[in-house]
Protein backbone atom coordinates (compact mmCIF):
# COMPACT_ATOMS: atom_id res chain seq x y z
CA UNK A 1 0.00 0.00 0.00
CA UNK A 2 3.00 2.47 0.47
CA UNK A 3 3.76 2.07 -2.86
CA UNK A 4 0.16 3.00 -3.51
CA UNK A 5 0.90 6.60 -1.81
CA UNK A 6 4.37 7.24 -3.36
CA UNK A 7 3.03 6.95 -6.75
CA UNK A 8 0.23 9.43 -5.89
CA UNK A 9 2.14 11.91 -4.48
CA UNK A 10 4.78 11.52 -7.28
CA UNK A 11 2.17 12.15 -9.82
CA UNK A 12 0.63 15.37 -7.07
CA UNK A 13 4.25 16.91 -7.04
CA UNK A 14 4.76 16.36 -10.85
CA UNK A 15 1.77 18.22 -11.43
CA UNK A 16 2.80 20.80 -9.09
CA UNK A 17 6.37 20.93 -10.40
CA UNK A 18 5.53 21.40 -14.33
CA UNK A 19 2.16 24.66 -12.60
CA UNK A 20 5.40 26.55 -10.58
CA UNK A 21 7.95 26.18 -13.22
CA UNK A 22 5.33 27.21 -16.02
CA UNK A 23 4.25 29.99 -13.59
CA UNK A 24 7.83 31.62 -12.70
CA UNK A 25 8.92 31.00 -16.44
CA UNK A 26 5.87 32.66 -17.72
CA UNK A 27 6.81 35.53 -15.50
CA UNK A 28 10.85 35.96 -15.86
CA UNK A 29 11.61 33.63 -19.01
CA UNK A 30 13.59 31.53 -19.94
CA UNK A 31 16.69 32.39 -20.87
CA UNK A 32 18.05 31.37 -17.12
CA UNK A 33 16.03 28.47 -15.62
CA UNK A 34 14.78 30.62 -12.75
CA UNK A 35 11.75 27.84 -12.54
CA UNK A 36 14.12 25.34 -12.14
CA UNK A 37 15.45 26.78 -8.83
CA UNK A 38 11.99 28.07 -7.79
CA UNK A 39 10.75 24.66 -8.04
CA UNK A 40 14.17 23.48 -5.88
CA UNK A 41 14.05 25.87 -3.46
CA UNK A 42 9.93 25.75 -2.64
CA UNK A 43 10.63 21.95 -2.84
CA UNK A 44 13.86 21.79 -0.13
CA UNK A 45 11.56 24.43 2.32
CA UNK A 46 8.64 21.90 1.76
CA UNK A 47 10.84 18.66 2.75
CA UNK A 48 12.82 20.82 5.93
CA UNK A 49 9.20 21.72 7.66
CA UNK A 50 8.41 18.07 6.67
CA UNK A 51 11.84 16.27 8.29
CA UNK A 52 11.50 17.99 11.01
CA UNK A 53 7.25 17.29 11.64
CA UNK A 54 8.89 13.64 11.23
CA UNK A 55 11.43 14.55 13.97
CA UNK A 56 9.72 16.37 15.90
CA UNK A 57 5.87 15.68 16.40
CA UNK A 58 4.05 18.06 17.61
CA UNK A 59 0.91 19.19 17.24
CA UNK A 60 1.61 18.68 13.30
CA UNK A 61 3.26 15.43 13.02
CA UNK A 62 2.88 13.31 10.49
CA UNK A 63 0.57 9.96 11.32
CA UNK A 64 2.66 7.44 10.27
CA UNK A 65 4.96 6.00 7.86
CA UNK A 66 2.20 6.15 4.75
CA UNK A 67 2.49 9.91 4.99
CA UNK A 68 6.10 9.84 5.37
CA UNK A 69 6.35 8.28 2.37
CA UNK A 70 3.20 10.05 0.26
CA UNK A 71 4.75 13.57 1.60
CA UNK A 72 8.26 13.07 1.76
CA UNK A 73 9.25 10.91 -1.16
CA UNK A 74 6.19 11.21 -3.28
CA UNK A 75 5.25 15.09 -3.34
CA UNK A 76 8.65 15.87 -2.35
CA UNK A 77 10.56 13.93 -5.07
CA UNK A 78 7.82 14.42 -8.14
CA UNK A 79 7.98 18.01 -6.89
CA UNK A 80 11.80 18.51 -6.84
CA UNK A 81 13.48 18.40 -10.55
CA UNK A 82 17.57 18.03 -9.17
CA UNK A 83 17.21 16.08 -12.97
CA UNK A 84 16.25 19.43 -14.93
CA UNK A 85 18.45 21.56 -12.87
CA UNK A 86 21.56 18.74 -13.94
CA UNK A 87 20.19 18.76 -18.09
CA UNK A 88 19.73 22.85 -17.95
CA UNK A 89 23.61 23.25 -16.47
CA UNK A 90 24.65 21.03 -19.05
CA UNK A 91 23.18 22.96 -21.73
CA UNK A 92 24.46 26.17 -20.63
CA UNK A 93 27.66 24.82 -20.17
CA UNK A 94 27.73 23.23 -24.18
CA UNK A 95 26.51 26.32 -25.48
CA UNK A 96 29.11 27.53 -23.61
CA UNK A 97 27.07 30.03 -21.13
CA UNK A 98 30.11 29.14 -18.12
CA UNK A 99 28.75 32.06 -16.27
CA UNK A 100 25.06 31.11 -16.31
CA UNK A 101 25.91 27.54 -15.60
CA UNK A 102 27.86 28.58 -12.39
CA UNK A 103 25.45 31.20 -11.35
CA UNK A 104 22.36 27.80 -11.62
CA UNK A 105 24.70 25.56 -9.43
CA UNK A 106 25.68 28.10 -7.46
CA UNK A 107 22.12 29.19 -6.84
CA UNK A 108 20.28 26.04 -6.50
CA UNK A 109 22.54 24.70 -3.89
CA UNK A 110 22.84 27.65 -1.68
CA UNK A 111 19.09 28.70 -1.75
CA UNK A 112 18.24 24.89 -1.73
CA UNK A 113 20.08 24.40 1.54
CA UNK A 114 19.05 27.97 3.07
CA UNK A 115 15.50 26.79 2.45
CA UNK A 116 15.46 23.36 3.95
CA UNK A 117 16.91 24.90 6.99
CA UNK A 118 14.49 27.76 6.89
CA UNK A 119 11.73 25.05 6.76
CA UNK A 120 13.21 22.82 9.56
CA UNK A 121 13.57 26.25 11.73
CA UNK A 122 9.93 27.31 10.79
CA UNK A 123 8.73 24.10 12.35
CA UNK A 124 11.17 23.70 14.89
CA UNK A 125 10.05 27.16 15.87
CA UNK A 126 6.49 27.80 15.34
CA UNK A 127 4.80 24.18 16.20
CA UNK A 128 7.46 22.63 18.32
CA UNK A 129 8.50 26.18 20.01
CA UNK A 130 11.85 24.92 20.28
CA UNK A 131 14.25 28.04 19.69
CA UNK A 132 17.84 26.47 20.06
Amino acid sequence: MIYFWIALGSAIGGVARHGCNNLVAGAFGQAFPWGTIAVNVTGSFLIGVLASMDSFPGRLGLPGPEARAFLMVGVCGGYTTFSAFSLQTLDLLRAGHWPQALGNIALSVTLCLVAVWLGHRAYTVLAVGRTG
